[in-house]
């Protein structure tokens, strides 16, 4: 019983102690973006890792999740008749939901994951100490530039993989059999239901996201150990971590943007 006890409150408190460490990542970071008009070559390096490289996989991701989302409602729509609403289906569906956390799902285990990896490398092979003892900020240096790289990109593909997947179910929602409603009659159910709140309640869920998936991988990457595998369990640590994140952080944002 004592030794349940005492592994529980160890979990506890290295809870506890990962959220403050996070929090202090964080603010760290954020102080820092007064200097970033001098890093940009460094964030634009970045962005076209997170935001280019990663779009054409958002794109193609994005097109059949809305393909299969209009096919699977369509079909039951129209069972009933009323096929005619595909299109703010599919539309609020991406732009409330799908669209922020596949993407972020995405960027997570692709991009979260490398920066961990490079970042846990350098701490690694002592590199982190080297730019201390050079007086060059790790934080700055190597977290800032991510942070903001993310919180720039993920929206900006966040909004793309949401267009491609209407773009998705418009097709679908035309070209099946079963469904086969004009284009038309889709965008109009698209329009009137996609507000621009709607639309600012997706981005607001994707800048947060953007947020936890460049600080989590450098935080796990800073506290890498122990050689080669140590490098391979923080890559898996920081994709785990960013995907509990955000499915947390998505039920509350919803809760409040309700």
């Amino acid at each position: 019983m004592s030794g349940t006890l005492e592994r529980l409150g160890k979990r506890i408190l290295n809870f506890h102690q990962t959220v403050g460490e996070l929090l202090k990542l964080l603010l760290q970071t954020v102080g820092f973006f007064r200097e970033a008009p001098k890093n940009i070559p460094s964030i634009l390096g970045q962005m076209a890792i997170i935001g280019y490289e990663t779009l054409p996989v958002a794109v193609v991701m994005a097109f059949f999740v809305g393909m299969v989302l209009a096919l699977q409602t369509g079909t039951e729509l129209q069972k009933y008749g009323t096929q005619d609403i595909i299109g703010a289906i599919v539309g609020l569906s991406m732009v409330r939901e799908l669209g922020p956390v596949m993407t972020s799902f995405l960027v997570a285990g692709r991009v979260g994951s490398a920066m961990a990896a490079e970042i846990g490398v350098m701490k690694v092979y002592e590199e982190i100490d080297a730019l201390k003892t050079l007086g060059i900020n790790p934080v700055r240096y190597l977290a800032m530039p991510r942070l903001i790289a993310c919180l720039i990109c993920v929206p900006a593909l966040v909004v793309i993989a949401s267009s491609i997947g209407m773009l998705g179910g418009a097709l679908i929602s035309h070209l099946h059999p079963k469904i086969f409603i004009s284009y038309s009659t889709y965008y109009e159910s698209l329009r009137s239901a996609l507000l621009f709140k709607e639309i600012g309640k997706g981005l607001v869920k994707s800048f947060v996201f953007g947020g936890i998936i460049g600080l989590v991988a450098c935080y796990i990457g800073f506290k890498t150990t122990g050689g080669a595998r140590g490098i391979g369990q923080s890559t898996t640590r920081a994709v785990v971590l960013s995907f509990m994140l955000i499915l947390a952080s998505d039920y509350f944002l919803t809760r409040v943007l309700m």
